[in-house]
């Protein structure tokens, strides 16, 4: 999972102390969802050498995960949410459970870690987007000017690598794949964001997993597979179940409740690189100048867009 990039109204930061603590929880939330890419790669391996089918990944992390958010409202006598609240949790369930994890996984099956990174950099800034269009806000020209720049610069990445490796100057169907997996978990994260005033960030996630448990359960446990499957693509799977669905984002959001959003949120800006990184020592991919040379073009179009005014 990325990082949501419509964070909760944050209590005020204390002191510097809990500015600190914020800060490095914002980092740490940052690196469990940055290494999402090569995790959910390891699990469901490669088209040549495939291990668990994409869809056993997206279920499986989502029951997983649902089973944890269970005991955890159980445990913190959460209340029900309101019937108003439902429609928007089900758009998060179609978003961030369902399309997001299961549009990644058949993308990482033909590309690298590192290539989705870049694609997937441009989340924050679709994320605003459709903000502007869902919520009927208004942005300014140069909002529009990097959203747009943004996608240009994915798209010759793309058509860059696509030559590279000998398919000629065309779009790959993992980068439409990829493009989709972004725009859902948009979707996704603006649904949950318009409730978690109401519910609290961390019960928003463990809601949605919970909701959706009574389909990926019986899901999973059908689709369980019964050839052999190595231990790597367990290992995979069962960080993205735990960390990448749910831990992750206790993490992500105390650290934004104690740091303060503005301050913590911009650490999300290392998250392609993280992921970048965390792939070489995972997958054994190479480190690629022009790969992370796209991804730093990519943020920077996110940064500057993110400092455009949205407003109604």
């Amino acid at each position: 999972m990325t990082v949501p990039t419509v964070p909760t109204v944050p209590t005020a930061p204390r002191n510097t102390r809990d500015q600190t603590l914020g800060l490095w929880l914002g980092v740490l939330g940052v690196a469990v969802f940055a290494v999402t890419l090569p995790a959910t790669r390891l699990a469901t391996g490669t088209a040549e050498q495939p291990q668990l089918s994409p869809w056993f990944v997206t279920l499986g992390r989502a029951a997983l995960a649902g089973l944890l958010s269970a005991a955890f409202l159980l445990a913190t006598r959460s209340p029900r949410p309101q019937r108003y609240q439902l429609k928007h949790l089900g758009w998060a369930v179609l978003g961030n459970v369902l399309g997001y994890p299961l549009l990644l996984a058949y993308a990482l099956r033909s590309v690298t870690a590192s290539h989705a990174a870049v694609v997937t950099a441009l989340l924050p800034l679709v994320t605003a987007g459709v903000a502007v269009l869902v919520l009927h806000q208004r942005a300014r020209l140069g909002f529009w000017v990097c959203a747009v720049l943004g996608s240009a610069l994915v798209v010759a990445f793309s058509l860059l690598r696509g030559w590279q490796q000998g398919h000629g100057f065309a779009l790959q169907a993992a980068d439409a794949l990829l493009v989709g997996a972004v725009v859902a978990a948009s979707v996704g994260y603006i649904h949950g964001a318009r409730i978690t005033p109401a519910l609290g960030a961390e019960r928003v996630i463990c809601w949605v997993c919970l909701l959706a448990l009574p389909v990926t359960l019986p899901a999973a446990l059908w689709l369980w597979p019964t050839h052999s499957v190595a231990p790597s693509a367990w290992g995979g799977f069962i960080y993205v179940g735990v960390f990448s669905m749910w831990a992750g984002f206790f993490a992500w959001f105390r650290g934004l409740a104690l740091g303060g959003a503005l301050r913590v949120s911009q650490t999300q800006l290392l998250q392609p690189f993280f992921s970048i990184l965390a792939a070489i020592p995972l997958l054994g991919e190479p480190l690629d100048m022009v790969t992370l040379g796209f991804a730093a073009a990519v943020v920077a179009t996110v940064a500057i867009g993110r400092r455009m005014p949205v407003g109604n």
